[in-house]
């Protein structure tokens, strides 16, 4: 038998090596493309793996904290813990922390909004007139948050510089007493402005002290509330023969502080502009293990475990040590006009009489300046932490706490925000009138609350006093796909959606505006020890004093990075948390940021309406993109294999057919079926067997010219790949062969004679020569179908990255490296099918030859046949082109687990280009149509 085969390999050695060319193009492919597909695992995977390092992998929050977008979209709100105060006892902590596995356990609890005072200074030493002799420097300010959308006019601030001494009283000097002493040394009566003692004196020639009085300022009730606004200041100053300017002063003596004079060459006004600071409790080793904090401190030092509030000998007063940032992430500006005014007098006239004085002058403008607040923050900060050991800076009251956003959806998806009746009253202490953000006013997202105090004699009101400036950008750094915005440290931006909200915000991101009722919160600018909560919190009525902390951060051990190990290890641990807290669990490992649309409401200070694209947080996009990758690498492989097998079995059975005249001898002679069938199966794996041998040597070269790795194992597993190929391909024809009757075998091929039908359209002439071996056709079309299916599931593939299913950043990143290779897979997979639609069309002219060369004979022009032949290829690529976009959306249902309607445009394309391709594969056989000798042909029949 082997012999035998030989001898027939030998003797049709044009069929032989073409059938061996086929299989070793098929093996080829195969081999080459699946090491393709598996460098595209691997390297999706390994992207996955090192991307997906974030500062935790579990988050525990309260019972019940999960908002509506989380549970139905999977999606996190950025910096979430600005609206979550409170839920998680103590002891719930310490069975976190007690449970097996975890390696660093972070508590976190949110105490609210504590607002102070930053002083902006404005330079108006250039708007002096030095050669007058008195003279009132106006500042206007006008407020801008929110990119400069937000504005507001504030009350005019004044600098009131005179030739003249100018004199302040001591503090705690008695009026009633007498003469009262002053910075000068000498002592005069003590001034009074609108009922008020304690003003500067302006000591004129003669020797006569009058007071200086500015425009009343706003003096809020007891229980109201002022915003920055409302602040004005009219300050006195000395301007010296040399050109500098004598202001007060104050210095810390062994008596307390004392008014002095002091000479500067530069004359600075200060703005009011009140910052609410969001202050929150955290354990410090835990916080150094977590992210490092100790090296991003800038100034001074580290919060340590023995910071512990420190109760003031001889005050109501209780001082708690404070980390503060350098960054308040605050977007806020001051622009100001100057101006100079000329009043005929100002020192001895009441703030009434001077009011009107500054109205009836004339103004000249003298310049403008633009200020940050943020500069002016971290320059507040630095000095408070240089400044030593003395009181508290800023108080710790009231605490205002900010819930949740809600949502409303939209038809298309996007989610409008909801707003609220902004409640500045929510700042107001029952005795004193409070300061309050001027934004406090603006249209509101969040309700806001504050957070309740028993208010007795025994009272002591909290302040704070800062021990270092940390700069959190200098923090452990996490990679920037897989950085999912719950971070503590790190502000939620967002970024204009649409065109018109790009151009609002000048194409830079919007940020906080520092209202605690605005849509972005703020991460916590002031963090104390988590020890500090019982005396930070022993007279709050509330909840939040049985359970103070907000959230725990949980690192499991020996997980670095996202994989299939990692990802069973944290959600054993997971299970462990919630089983034993009752506590709302959520894995962060593996999550990524994911864009999500939001529509923000128009503001009251001139803030349009904005669609903004912001980071949330998608859960568990590592898990899905490896799940997808790793259906998207088995789909592949088994439409590459089947191609491959429908182009060898096309080959095969023509090679089947063109001996049917041999095998019927063969049969008459007395042959078995099962010895023919083992005579086909022999060459057919004969020729496997070489073409693999063949693929193997090829194996090296072609994968450096593709700049593809196959590796050695892959290349050794081209021999039974085409081996296996082979016998698959040429099993269907064998069994045909071996079943034929031997004596219909060695009949002329004539068919029987049935109904006529009369085709009156070259169209349904081609459809009826298609159907004429339908087996062949559907073959041909078969492996079109999947050639397109093919290029359908990649459109899926870059969806399944892309698109609603991960829509990420780490998906979006993941998706450049999918594509390309998906791409190539699928391109030579369509021209594996093209391959096999023309050698479809090919048989078909080889087989009726005769029946075209009598069509020329009686007329027919080869523009003629050629249409035919291209009407065949038309109607191939149409069954293949729409089956195997068909195919390519039932393969996306089971890749990304749905049918979005975006993927029909993406089929209906493929199902196109696969028709374009069937067209252009007949114009190889169409041109064999000249060559048709037709007089042999015609002599022969």
């Amino acid at each position: 038998m082997v012999g035998f085969i030989w001898r027939q390999l030998r003797g049709r050695a044009g069929r032989s090596l073409a059938l061996l060319v086929g299989a070793l193009v098929a093996t080829t492919s195969f081999i080459v493309l699946t090491s393709t597909t598996t460098a595209s695992r691997l390297q999706v995977i390994g992207a996955v793996e090192s991307n997906s390092a974030a500062a935790y992998d579990i988050l525990v929050r309260p019972k019940g904290s999960r908002t509506a977008q989380e549970v139905s979209r999977g999606l996190v709100q950025p910096n979430y813990l600005s609206g979550l105060f409170g839920g998680i006892t103590m002891a719930q902590y310490q069975q976190v922390a007690a449970t097996n596995g975890v390696s660093v356990a972070a508590p976190i609890a949110m105490l609210g909004y504590s607002t102070r005072v930053v002083p902006v200074e404005v330079d108006v030493t250039a708007a002096v007139d030095r050669n007058a002799e008195s003279q009132v420097i106006r500042i206007d300010p006008t407020f801008a948050a929110e990119r400069g959308l937000s504005r507001a006019a504030a009350r005019p601030h004044y600098a009131y510089v005179t030739r003249n001494e100018v004199v302040y009283p001591d503090f705690g000097a008695e009026p009633d007493s007498g003469p009262v002493r002053h910075s000068n040394g000498r002592s005069y009566p003590a001034g009074q402005c609108n009922g008020a003692f304690g003003v500067p004196l302006e000591v004129l020639p003669n020797g006569r002290a009058e007071p200086i009085c500015g425009p009343p300022e706003v003096s809020g009730e007891a229980g109201t509330t002022h915003s920055d606004l409302d602040e004005s200041a009219f300050r006195a100053v000395r301007l010296l023969d040399d050109g500098r300017f004598e202001v007060m002063g104050v210095v810390r003596g062994g008596q307390g502080p004392e008014r002095v004079t002091k000479v500067v060459d530069r004359l600075m006004v200060s703005i009011a502009w009140y910052v609410p600071f969001l202050v929150a409790a955290v354990d410090p080793p835990a916080e150094e293990r977590l992210v490092g904090l100790t090296g991003a401190v800038v100034e001074g030092r580290t919060l340590r475990t023995d910071d512990l509030p420190v109760d003031l000998p001889g005050l109501q007063n209780r001082q708690f040590p404070v980390l503060v940032t350098t960054r308040p992430y605050v977007d806020g500006t001051v622009s100001v006009s100057l101006s100079r005014l000329r009043p005929d007098r100002v020192a001895g006239l009441s703030g009434a009489a001077v009011t009107r004085a500054l109205e009836r002058a004339d103004r000249i403008a003298a310049g403008s300046a633009r200020l940050d607040v943020e500069a002016a923050h971290r320059a507040q900060m630095t000095a408070e932490v240089q400044g030593g050991d003395d009181c508290c800076y800023a108080a710790l009251w009231p605490l205002v706490q900010a819930g949740q956003t809600g949502y409303d959806e939209l038809p298309d998806g996007v989610l409008r925000a909801r707003t609220v009746d902004p409640d500045p009253g929510a700042y107001a202490l029952p005795n004193e009138a409070t300061a309050v953000p001027w934004l406090s006013a603006d249209v509101s997202f969040r309700p806001l609350r504050q957070l309740e105090v028993r208010d007795t004699a025994a009272t002591r009101y909290p302040g704070w006093r800062p021990v270092g400036i940390f700069d959190p950008e200098r923090l452990a750094a996490f990679g920037d796909l897989s950085r999912v915005p719950l971070e503590t440290y790190e502000p939620p931006t967002a970024e204009g959606a649409d065109a018109r909200s790009r151009a609002a915000l000048g194409g830079q991101p919007l940020l906080p505006s520092g209202n605690p009722g605005g849509y972005l919160g703020t991460p916590p600018f002031l963090l104390t020890n988590l020890a500090s909560l019982p005396k930070l919190l022993e007279d709050a009525t509330g909840p939040q004093r049985a359970a103070p902390i907000s959230a725990i951060r949980v690192r499991v051990a020996d997980v670095d990075g996202y994989s299939e190990r990692s990802a069973e290890r944290v959600r054993l641990v997971a299970e462990q948390i919630a089983d034993a807290t009752g506590l709302d669990v959520d894995i962060t490992l593996g999550s990524s940021p994911a864009p999500q649309t939001v529509e923000l409401p128009a503001g009251s200070f001139g803030r349009p309406a904005l669609r903004l694209a912001e980071n949330w947080s998608a859960l568990g996009v590592a898990s899905v993109i490896v799940q997808a990758v790793d259906r998207k690498s088995v789909l592949l492989f088994l439409l590459v294999l089947v191609v491959c097998a429908l182009f060898l079995g096309n080959a095969v059975s023509a090679a089947v057919r063109d001996r049917r005249s041999e095998l019927a001898l063969l049969a008459c002679l007395g042959w078995p079926a099962r010895r023919i069938s083992l005579l086909i199966l022999g060459e057919v794996a004969a020729l496997g067997l070489a073409a693999g041998l063949l693929s193997l040597a090829l194996a090296t070269p072609t994968s450096a010219a593709l700049g593809i790795d196959v590796g050695w194992r892959r290349a050794v597993l081209a021999v039974p790949v085409a081996l296996l190929l082979a016998l698959v391909a040429g099993l269907a024809p064998a069994l045909r062969a071996s079943r034929a009757h031997p004596a219909a075998a060695l009949r002329p091929p004539v068919a029987a004679a049935r109904r006529a039908g009369r085709p009156r359209t070259l169209l349904r002439l081609a459809l009826t020569n298609l159907a004429r071996t339908p087996g062949r056709s559907l073959l041909g079309a078969g492996a079109l179908a999947i050639g397109v299916a093919a290029l359908t599931l990649v459109g899926a593939v870059s969806y399944a990255f892309r698109g609603a299913v991960v829509g990420s950043l780490l998906g979006d990143a993941i998706s450049l490296s999918v594509r390309g290779p998906d791409v190539v897979a699928a391109a030579a997979t369509v021209l594996l099918g093209t391959a096999a639609v023309a050698d479809v069309l090919y048989l078909g002219i080889r087989d009726r030859a005769a029946e075209l060369a009598t069509l020329r004979a009686i007329g027919w022009t080869d523009p003629a046949l050629s249409r035919l032949i291209g009407y065949e290829g038309l109607a191939l690529g149409v069954l293949g082109g729409v089956t195997g976009a068909l195919l390519g959306l039932l393969g996306t249902v089971g890749l990304i687990g749905s049918l979005p309607g975006s993927l029909l445009l993406v089929a209906i394309v493929t199902a196109a280009a696969g028709i374009v391709v069937s067209c252009l594969a007949a114009l190889l056989p169409a041109t064999l149509l000249r060559r048709l000798p037709t007089a042999r042909l015609l002599a022969e029949e």
